[in-house]
């Protein structure tokens, strides 16, 4: 048995937890391949033991199979000496999840919701690799009165790990990689570009441009069919999936996984806690569902991972869509139409 820590966190994360969490329970109604375990996490855990990453927490992430977060964060941490970002960023170095993974695809069941031209967007299919325990994030950082300043630090074996990953994925798609950053600017590209074209080397089957980032955020929504894999660091990564959140209409809809070389993987939608819808049953579970569904094809129950997928395509196709998407169907609503498209009532 698998024992998955949830960590449902704060705003709408419960929510959309147990949506997703209801939905995996109704495909699998009588196996018991996994244990899912909650722990307090993020603003939740402050409230609770006066830190985000409470050590009880850690250590049961440490131990675990996978971990399934919904979200973390509220404007009334934001000044706290120990936010819930910190947190997750702490959580992130203690698993060294080095890795994130951030698949993006139209389906026609977007196609209505996109404010770009359907033909634009249709056909759209990349995943953005990201690279998450390193640069500007955790660099050192000064702050006064009248200066500050933050360390953007990359080591090539960081570089190196997470361009390999990005051409082993790629191996499994279309073979072509874009290593994404600003080597006409900044030391940290330059040596970027240095070990990608090192790296590409131990890939002679796939195909390695660069294109710098101001460049790449404008191809994105131009031309996003013309991208396969697209690889870059942990601040161009953060922005760059956020800016592609734009094709299929929503944050509420793209799922993400990070993994470490080896041990415990950890699965969450790449959109924030959004405390003002949360409590109103109107936050769109979707994002939540497809990380369980990534978190599914990782211990190789991709075939019910997909049912998941397309049971939320079919419903949003019915006419079912969540506010985030202009219609007016509640969270629990979108909920129970899944779970009766997959045969579960």
């Amino acid at each position: 048995m698998k024992k998955i820590v949830v960590l449902a966190g704060d705003g709408i994360g419960p929510e959309i937890m147990t949506s997703a969490l209801q939905i995996v329970k109704a495909c699998l109604p009588s196996n018991p391949y996994f244990a899912f375990e909650s722990y307090a996490f993020g603003g939740q855990a402050i409230e609770q033991y006066g830190t985000p990453l409470p050590k009880k927490t850690l250590q049961a992430c440490q131990q675990a199979d996978a971990i399934l977060l919904g979200a973390i964060g509220d404007p009334k941490w934001e000044n706290a000496a120990y936010t819930p970002e910190k947190g997750l960023l702490d959580l992130r170095r203690a698993l060294d999840l080095y890795a994130n993974i951030r698949p993006i695809k139209v389906t026609d069941a977007f196609l209505p919701f996109s404010p770009l031209k359907e033909q634009i967007v249709k056909g759209t299919d990349l995943v953005l690799v990201r690279e998450l325990t390193s640069g500007i994030y955790f660099g050192e950082k000064k702050l006064s009165a009248t200066e500050a300043s933050d360390l953007n630090y990359y080591h090539r074996e960081e570089i190196r790990r997470i361009l390999r990953k990005a051409f082993q994925i790629a191996r499994t798609r279309q073979r072509r990689v874009v290593s994404v950053d600003k080597a006409n600017v900044l030391a940290t590209s330059k040596l970027w570009r240095k070990v990608a074209n090192e790296v590409a080397q131990e890939f002679p089957d796939c195909q390695l441009t660069h294109q710098y980032v101001d460049s790449a955020a404008m191809k994105i929504l131009q031309q996003p069919t013309a991208f396969d894999v697209i690889v870059t660091e942990n601040l161009f990564g953060d922005i760059l999936s956020d800016e592609a959140s734009v094709l299929p209409g929503s944050l509420g809809v793209l799922a993400s996984a990070s993994h470490s070389l080896s041990g415990v993987s950890l699965y969450e939608p790449i959109h924030g806690s959004a405390p003002d819808i949360a409590g109103k049953d109107i936050a769109n579970p979707i994002s939540m569902i497809l990380s369980v569904g990534m978190m599914l094809t990782s211990f190789g129950m991709k075939s019910i991972a997909d049912q998941m997928e397309q049971a939320c395509y079919q419903v949003m196709e019915d006419g079912v869509v969540t506010c985030d998407l202009g219609g007016n169907t509640t969270t629990t609503e979108f909920t129970d139409a899944v779970i009766k498209k997959l045969g579960g009532y």
